[in-house]
């Protein structure tokens, strides 16, 4: 989302203003009551998760040994509460809630029911991230004042910017080039839309053609056409499947069950020339997907990495290392070639371009 939480003024009655413009009156209406809408979800989200650490806290509190005490009732309630609300309660989201208490511990105030949190669930889970008290709070505080987007805070988080502010001789060039390299993001007007926190939390389904271009899509759509039609044992999974690691969301284009081969076979799409962080994110997938997903019988996961470059439409496939026999040997008679994938991409490129031409 673009905008932290503000908490002041969140009825729109008070903010209206009627001008001699109709139509502007009525998308100002529209538009504020989106913004307060999104800002109201992401504030009751973020109030849920710090009295679940809050709660989890108290516990833990009880316990003789208390780290292994904790470390129990966190795995028991991941087990019940994913029973019964399914996504959102893992351990290691239970976890983060518990720290989100005990970083932010007076951040809402349980004996005179109020609440200070400023910025969204998104950004106070990148906030996690800062060890340093002192440079955590700089980041909060920055975050809210200048309304920095959670990829704009994730980024100068990444790279160090507090501790560069501090050094620098010229701080109004480190916040320049900041603002540059972070334009693109705070222009996201979809980030929100796109979260799939916020998607879990109001249960629902994350949409994946937000998270595609009509390209990709179209490409996507006839590859899982392509493969189920192989007649080689692909049954399709899930599109556009969220997975989560400490610092980034992901969404894995396609995946599939092969039931011959008995592993699951996800399938990635980049629309340039395929680089050595595409496959090293491939491997990340495959190993997430084994430790989640993988049951003791099937084999190790596969991953295909897809480019669209046009001169060079290519496959590269990535397997664990030390399984390059089981790759060579099985995997291979009922793969698609990169032959085929390639002249799939073709086809369908050519395809959508020409219904371009005719639009």
């Amino acid at each position: 989302m673009n905008e932290p939480i503000k908490i002041e003024n969140t009825d729109i009655m008070k903010i209206y203003r009627k001008s001699e413009n109709i139509l502007n009156d009525i998308q100002n209406i529209i538009e504020t009551s989106q913004r307060q809408a999104y800002h109201a979800v992401d504030t009751i989200l973020s109030q849920r998760n710090w009295l679940i650490g809050y709660r989890i806290a108290e516990e833990e509190m009880d316990g003789e040994n208390r780290a292994e005490y904790g470390l129990n009732v966190i795995k028991k309630l991941s087990e019940e509460l994913t029973k019964v609300y399914g996504k959102g309660y893992d351990r290691s989201n239970l976890y983060h809630y518990l720290r989100f208490y005990k970083e932010f511990p007076e951040i809402i105030d349980t004996v005179c029911r109020q609440s200070h949190i400023r910025l969204s669930w998104s950004h106070y889970r990148v906030l996690l991230q800062v060890s340093d008290p002192i440079a955590r709070n700089w980041y909060e505080k920055e975050a809210y004042e200048q309304t920095w987007s959670v990829r704009t805070l994730q980024r100068n988080i990444n790279t160090q910017y507090y501790y560069r502010i501090l050094q620098s001789q010229n701080k109004e060039l480190v916040e320049k080039e900041m603002q540059e390299k972070t334009a693109d993001f705070q222009n996201d007007k979809l980030e929100f839309i796109k979260n799939p926190v916020i998607a879990e939390f109001l249960g629902l389904s994350t949409n994946p053609d937000l998270t595609e271009t009509e390209l990709e899509t179209s490409i996507i759509s006839n590859i899982q056409k392509f493969l189920m039609e192989l007649g080689k044992g692909y049954a399709f999974v899930a599109r556009q499947q969220h997975i989560k690691t400490e610092k980034e969301d992901y969404f894995i284009d396609l995946v599939f069950y092969n039931y011959i081969l008995k592993c699951f076979v996800l399938i990635d799409l980049k629309t340039d020339k395929i680089t050595h962080q595409d496959v090293g994110q491939m491997d990340m997938y495959i190993r997430m997907y084994d430790d989640l997903k993988k049951g003791a019988d099937d084999n190790p996961t596969l991953g295909i990495v897809l480019c669209t470059e046009t001169d060079e439409d290519i496959a590269r496939y990535s397997i664990l290392h030390g399984n390059e026999q089981l790759f060579a040997s099985k995997y291979k008679l009922y793969l698609p070639t990169e032959e085929e994938l390639r002249h799939e991409i073709e086809t369908q490129k050519a395809m959508f371009y020409l219904q371009q031409k005719e639009k």
